[in-house]
């Protein structure tokens, strides 16, 4: 949000040698993707102008020797020694390019179960876990960031429970996401009672566990730290494109992308905020983008380096992409709608319907030019014939989002002030731009004085930055304080909601945190995992406030503050011209 923190994610990340702005970055990208000088400068002119951004190892590696584009990788982890250790020396080979891993550890046997080659008993896949851990822990991202993971195991592993409570103390395995991957059965047992039957018995120690025991696990842990996360076996195989290559058992760090063993993806980001013109949204201006970034996603298939062969024979196989948005709630504010409305839902809804279409007219043409992708017979896709497999997926937009100026994919503002920690080693105090304009302006046109006005403004902006709200300052207008409603404000069934409506039209899945309130309960968390799997949702995050110490963004008075450097839409080195 802040020209400070742009550019020192800029410095950090995307700057190689020799270059001193983002301008230079986006020439290096579309050099290195442009088949001839026309397409280099319509992908220059996507990127320069914020209108699309790619993923970060597209940004920090296209046009360098490294040359590793992608983002997300998902690796399969063997039940052997060397089919786990290749696995983690895969998935080192990952990291260091820039790339994030998903490996789902079901295959690996339960603690205490023989093994016949040393005769002794296996460990379990938590103790595996634990070391792919340390290795990440050693390993930057291509020297610029620290490698991030997803561990999942399957609801029905006898060591489901060991493997839940694995990050019940802070800090533990700290480069792992934990997910469960839930089945329609499981799912069907919880709502309808079923709770005190036996699930699972442990085929060594003969202990029987009960699906009630696991809910409550899994519960307990989502309320005390915010996970594990859970995902959705059934609703993510229903919509699996290509059934016949086996189904998905993984996904990404961030679980927007839902990918079988070995398979890679490339994502991308439209800024809705960018469309926003005089109180509407630019709907042709809104799909040329779109088509431009559906080439530009595809193209990084055919120039990427690879980290290991299987990788690239995988994604080639299927050659899928994730374009989503980011900019979301930045794009709301600026229509009038309030994020936790029906009219912002079906807004929504109507958008992300417009870029899947578009995508998927898009790959069709491509299909026409260059081939429909290499596993397309057979998939779901036949009889029409597509270029990619997937198309859509709606990612964090973590550091891009924040290169764009703009709200982060889906999600509502956490807060219109907060600090930032953790970021390019940095603390940065942010103050949404939007929101300092309209509150400058709605506060002067109560004050008499022009030194009344700055007095309250100020106080309001030190209160939202302690709080996270205006909603208790009543002498506020309700209708700026019904717009200005930030994560905390909005109830986690209307955080569930806009994910569905999202995923109605998304191919893959969405990253996004169901944000609760300290206050929140165990029967909520409940409640919440068991609504989003009725929205058919792919997965579910859920964070209840105060529930963990190290966070990166935060409330209050933290020490060591980076002043914010002014309010500004985006820095004036990224602005288009």
């Amino acid at each position: 949000m802040t020209a400070g923190i742009a550019r020192s994610i800029l410095a950090a990340r995307y700057l190689r040698d020799g270059e001193s702005s983002f301008t230079d970055v986006c020439r290096r990208v579309a050099a290195a993707l442009g088949r001839n000088d026309q397409e280099a400068a319509t992908f220059f002119g996507e990127m320069h102008s914020l209108r699309f951004l790619p993923n970060s190892p597209t940004l920090m590696n296209a046009g360098t020797e490294l040359g590793q584009l992608a983002a997300c990788f998902t690796l399969h982890v063997g039940d052997s020694i060397p089919e786990i250790f290749d696995a983690l020396k895969w998935g080192a080979l990952i990291h260091q390019s820039g790339g994030g891993t998903g490996y789902n550890f079901s295959a690996i046997r339960p603690k205490a179960s023989p093994v016949r080659l040393s005769e002794g008993v296996a460990s379990g896949p938590v103790s595996f876990m634990r070391i792919f851990n340390e290795a990440t822990e050693v390993i930057r991202q291509g020297g610029r960031r620290r490698g991030a993971n997803i561990g999942i195991l399957n609801v029905g592993h006898p060591d489901i429970l060991e493997f839940i409570c694995s990050k019940q103390t802070e800090g533990e395995l700290a480069n792992f996401n934990i997910s469960v991957m839930a089945d329609d059965t499981f799912m069907r047992w919880i709502t309808e009672g079923r709770t005190n039957e036996v699930w699972l018995t442990h085929p060594c120690t003969g202990d029987e566990v009960t699906a009630g025991a696991i809910w409550e696990a899994l519960v307990d842990g989502i309320w005390t730290n915010g996970e594990p996360g859970v995902l959705f076996s059934g609703e993510i195989n229903r919509h699996n494109p290509t059934p016949r290559l086996g189904p998905i058992e993984a996904t990404n760090p961030c679980g927007e992308q839902p990918l079988l063993p070995f398979e890679s993806c490339v994502l991308g980001s439209v800024n809705l905020a960018r469309f926003v013109e005089d109180g509407k949204v630019d709907a042709a201006a809104f799909r040329r983008t779109i088509t431009i970034a559906v080439r530009f996603l595809d193209r990084i298939i055919d120039v990427n380096r690879y980290p290991i062969p299987a990788i690239e024979e995988a994604t080639h196989q299927t050659r899928k992409i994730g374009l989503g948005v980011m900019g979301v709630h930045d794009a709301l504010l600026m229509l009038g709608l309030p994020y936790d409305t029906e009219e912002a839902r079906e807004l929504c809804r109507s958008l992300m319907e417009t870029l899947t279409r578009t995508a998927v007219a898009t790959s069709h043409e491509l299909a026409r030019e260059t081939g429909p992708f290499p596993a397309w017979k057979g998939s779901i896709w036949e009889p029409r014939t597509v270029r990619n497999a997937a198309l859509t997926s709606i990612a964090p937009t973590g550091s891009i989002s924040l290169l764009a100026g703009c709200s982060g994919g889906i999600e509502p503002l956490y807060s219109f002030a907060y600090t930032r920690r953790r970021t390019v080693d940095a603390t940065f105090e942010m103050l949404h731009p939007l929101f300092a304009r309209e509150l400058d302006t709605t506060v002067r046109s109560l004050c008499p004085t022009a030194g009344e006005a700055d007095r309250r403004i100020q106080e309001v902006i030190r209160h939202v930055r302690a709080t996270g709200t205006i909603q208790d300052i009543a002498w506020l207008p309700a209708s700026f304080r019904r717009l200005y409603r930030a994560a905390l404000d909005i109830g986690w069934e209307d955080h569930i909601k806009m994910q569905a409506a999202f995923q109605e039209h998304v191919h893959a899945s969405i990253s996004k945190t169901i944000n609760m309130p300290e206050t929140a309960t165990r029967e909520d968390v409940a409640a919440a995992v068991i609504l989003a799997w009725e929205c058919r949702l792919k997965g579910v995050t859920i964070y209840r406030t105060g529930s963990r110490q190290d966070v990166v963004l935060a409330l209050g008075e933290e020490e060591e503050k980076q002043p914010w450097p002014g309010v500004c839409c985006r820095p004036p080195e990224l602005r288009a011209g």
